[in-house]
This record gives C-alpha cells, sequence and structure tokens, in this order.
C-alpha cells in the first residue's frame, strides 16, 4: 500500500525511468526533447490525444486555483498572494497559445507554406515568455512596493488557506500530469507533472509569509512575494532559452547523437557524412547524408535508405520526416585526371571499375555488388603495336568486395580494354572503353 501511494504521487520507483526503452536487445535512452519547458511543446504530448487532454484538464485546474486565490488577494492585500496568484495564472495561460498553435499547425501544406504552419508554435513560445516575464514584472513591482511602504495584511486565516489551495490545484495538476505520462509513457509529461509539484511548494511559501506576519514580521509578506518572483524570472530565462534554441533551428544535442546510433544499427552504412535535425513546432525534421559502396546496385542502396529511416523512427519518438541521402564518392579516392569509371553488368558480376590513385600509386579497383562464388578478374588492356597489358585483380584486405590491380595501369589512361571474368566453369569477357578528361588533354598541350 505504501509503495502504491508512492507511486501514486510520483515518488515511486518509476518516477523517472519511463522514458527508457529497447531497441534491438538493448536498452538505451531515447535522447529527444524530454524536458519540457514554458513556451516548447513537447511532441509526445502534442501527438497524443491523451496528452492534449491532460493539458485542457491542467489548464481547468490552475484556472480554478487563480482564481480562488484572487479572491483572497482583494481582501487580505497580500503581495505574497498576489505574486503566486500571478504565476498560476501565467502557468494556466500560456496552455491557451500553445492550443492555438498546435490547432494551426494540424492544417496541410499549402504552395505558399509548404511545411506547414508548425513554426506557429514558436511564436507562441515567444507569446509565452512575455506573458511569463509581464506576470515577474508586476509581481516585483508590487513587492518592492511593499517593502517600500508597508501596508497591513488581514484576513492572515483566509491567507494561509489560499496558500494551501495553490500548493492544492498545483499538486493536484502534477499527480494528474504524471499519471497520464506513464499511461501513455511521456518523459515530458512526466517532468511536467514534477514542474508543477514545484510550483505547489511555491505556494506554500505563502503560507509561511502570513505565519511570518501573525508572528509580528510585517515585511515577511513582502519579502515571500520577492522571492516568488525571483523564482519566476528563473521560469522566464529557461524559457526564452528553449524557445529561442528552436528558432534559431537549434536541436537537443542527443538528437544527432540518436542519428548517428540509429545508423550503426544498419548493415551497408560505411559512414554517416552529414546529420542535421531541425523542429517545425512540435515535428522533427532529420536530414542525413550517408556513405554506402558506390558500386551497390540502387534497388540494394534504396533497401539500405529504408532501413534507416526505420531505425531513425524506431530510435526518436517525435521524428516526422527523415531524408535519407547518399553522398558522392570522396574526391580524394579518385585520380586528378582519372577516366570515367565502367559500370559493370554482367552474369558474374555487378560493381564499378576504375583508376584511383592509392598509398602505393594508381590502381585499376574493382568494387563489387554483386559477385559469383570464387570470382576470379583480369583487365587486358590492348595498347599500339598488338601489345596485351594484363592486370590481375586481387582482393584488397581481404575483402572480395573489392579487387585491385598489384601494379598502375600504364600511360596514357586512354585504351579500349575487356574485362575477364570467371568462376568455376563459367567465364565472360565484358568490353569497355576508357579516355582522359578533356582538361587533361588541355593541360598536357598547353
Amino acid at each position: 500500500m505504501r509503495e502504491k501511494l508512492l507511486d501514486w504521487f510520483g515518488f515511486g520507483s518509476h518516477g523517472h525511468d519511463r522514458g527508457l526503452h529497447s531497441h534491438g536487445g538493448h536498452g538505451h535512452d531515447h535522447h529527444g526533447p524530454h524536458g519540457h519547458t514554458h513556451g516548447v511543446i513537447d511532441a509526445t504530448i502534442a501527438t497524443t490525444d491523451r496528452g492534449i487532454w491532460a493539458i485542457k484538464w491542467s489548464f481547468v485546474i490552475l484556472a480554478i486555483t487563480a482564481a480562488l486565490q484572487i479572491a483572497v488577494v482583494v481582501f487580505s492585500g497580500s503581495v505574497a498572494l498576489l505574486a503566486d496568484t500571478i504565476h498560476n495564472i501565467a502557468d494556466a495561460t500560456t496552455a491557451i497559445p500553445l492550443w492555438i498553435a498546435f490547432v494551426l499547425a494540424r492544417r496541410r501544406p499549402t504552395r505558399t507554406f509548404t511545411y506547414g504552419l508548425g513554426r506557429v508554435e514558436d511564436l507562441a513560445g515567444i507569446v509565452i515568455v512575455l506573458i511569463i516575464l509581464a506576470s515577474a514584472l508586476v509581481a516585483g513591482y508590487e513587492a518592492v512596493g511593499r517593502l517600500l511602504n508597508p501596508q497591513p495584511v488581514q484576513f492572515l486565516g483566509w491567507l494561509a488557506a489560499a496558500g494551501v489551495i495553490g500548493f492544492l490545484g498545483n499538486e493536484a495538476v502534477a499527480v494528474f500530469r504524471i499519471r497520464v505520462g506513464r499511461q501513455i509513457n511521456s518523459a515530458a509529461l512526466i517532468a511536467d507533472g514534477y514542474h508543477a509539484r514545484t510550483d505547489g511548494l511555491t505556494s506554500l511559501a505563502v503560507v509561511a509569509g502570513a505565519i511570518g506576519v501573525w508572528l509580528g514580521f510585517p515585511l515577511a509578506d513582502p519579502i515571500i512575494g520577492l522571492i516568488i518572483t525571483i523564482a519566476i524570472f528563473g521560469i522566464v530565462w529557461q524559457s526564452a532559452r528553449a524557445v529561442l534554441t528552436r528558432m534559431l533551428d537549434g536541436v537537443e544535442p542527443g538528437i544527432v547523437d540518436e542519428v548517428h546510433h540509429a545508423a550503426a544499427h544498419v548493415q551497408g552504412i560505411e559512414k554517416v557524412i552529414e546529420a542535421k535535425a531541425r523542429w517545425l513546432g512540435h515535428k522533427l525534421h532529420v536530414d542525413v547524408a550517408i556513405a554506402v559502396n558506390d558500386a551497390l546496385l540502387l534497388a540494394a542502396a534504396n533497401n539500405i535508405a529504408a532501413s534507416l529511416k526505420a531505425e531513425l523512427f524506431a530510435h526518436i519518438p517525435a521524428l516526422d520526416v527523415a531524408i535519407v541521402r547518399f553522398a558522392g564518392p570522396q574526391p580524394e579516392a579518385a585520380h586528378h585526371h582519372a577516366p570515367d569509371p565502367f559500370l559493370v553488368s554482367g552474369k558474374l558480376a555487378s560493381g564499378l571499375l576504375e583508376i584511383v590513385d592509392t598509398p602505393q600509386g594508381e590502381r585499376m579497383r574493382l568494387r563489387l555488388s554483386r559477385h559469383a562464388e570464387g570470382l576470379q578478374a583480369n583487365v587486358a588492356i590492348e595498347r599500339p603495336g598488338g601489345v596485351l597489358e594484363r592486370l590481375p585483380l586481387s582482393p584488397v584486405g581481404g575483402d572480395h568486395h573489392y579487387l585491385q590491380s598489384l601494379a598502375a595501369p600504364a600511360e596514357p589512361h586512354e585504351f579500349s580494354a575487356r574485362l575477364q571474368l570467371a568462376a568455376g566453369a563459367d567465364s565472360e569477357d565484358l568490353p569497355f572503353a576508357m579516355a582522359e578528361p578533356e582538361s587533361h588533354h588541355e593541360h598536357t598541350h598547353g
């Protein structure tokens, strides 16, 4: 019973570990926007009907709490309660621009707004920051005014009761968000619940101020008001930083790390060349460029891209769009005046034959995307005067997908040749020609 009670209020052993997921037989934390702040709506909340429902009811509870506190503020004249009430009003009203922005963001893209209206949520974030900032300035102004010109605080019993109401309202929101967050597995909504609990403890400070006035220390009320004001300014700083980061296309560093982590699960990706991400409202767009064996057939390359997309969506719950690009061949691997490569497509093998620079000098290299078992390859180059130049190709570093000559092809690199393939009893000759680029001719004759 005790454990169930603690778990209900968010203090149980599952209070913070629900954001952990298992993928591919290993457990890891999904990096991303788990820490929700004012002005930034989180994807795990906004894309879930249950999450939207939680936001609505949180607004209702905080609005009722603030309304009850306002009535006591009018009669008691407490600046501490005024600051806490303003804080609760600001917390409640932040749901309004976020909800409007979310409704607009669900509209389909148009010829003018080709990405939709997701950026409206960033504008809503700015509005929220301004609301919280205004509440902090009003609360601070009233608290300083009461310090300079003290006024009696009345109805201390009601004042303390209003502070307790503020605590209970925020605690109700906290328990509500934590429970719903666990039901929909939203670490962000759970974090929002703990934030509401912190706000509730701030409301208890009003009770402390009332007790201080009752004990004969009238400045306790405006001092508590200043403390609450400082807490609100802290929220302003946190919220402004989060909103401006997203407006400038900033993302949590863990998202880029997770892109690389997802790519590590896909066989055939040699390297992640570039990984970019940006938020459009509560939807995440990822653009990743990968390097693969450029001798792969189009179907094989597309399968790698599809596998990477599946891994990205599995690793990043907030992901809405994933663009996978294939990076071009590394320029340093090709010779400065190498001929265009020969696309190999035969019954025994498919791939790319080219002249490349290596630490040992120029070499003929065959990169295979498909080949018969026990394939042997040889390049026969026809030179003037009936001379036949033979370049046997052998695996590079034991990798049978890369076959390379032990010697450099003779100059000039402009010739007719045959790629001779053999595997068991089967063999075939694939004729091809190589010609040096026009720029090399101009450089040579210049």
